[in-house]
């Protein structure tokens, strides 16, 4: 069984800020999949279990962006 959550990011521009959080969040023990979607700065994380939201609100924190929703 897969989880997937989707997360609001806000201040990536390029393709190098997806590369940046998607590397950190694919860092978190259980995380399978990361997909960034720039124009709306949506990004879906599908991982083995529910993900503790501080988690990945701290990847996302050490690639330089922040989580909104």
């Amino acid at each position: 069984m897969s989880v997937q959550t989707v997360y609001t990011v806000t201040g990536m521009t390029c393709g190098h800020c997806a590369s940046s959080v998607t590397e950190e969040l694919t860092g978190i023990e259980g995380v399978t999949d990361v997909a960034v979607d720039l124009a709306s700065g949506a990004v879906t994380v599908t991982s083995a279990t529910t993900l503790e939201r501080d988690a990945v609100v701290t990847a996302v924190t050490e690639a330089g962006y922040q989580v909104t929703a």
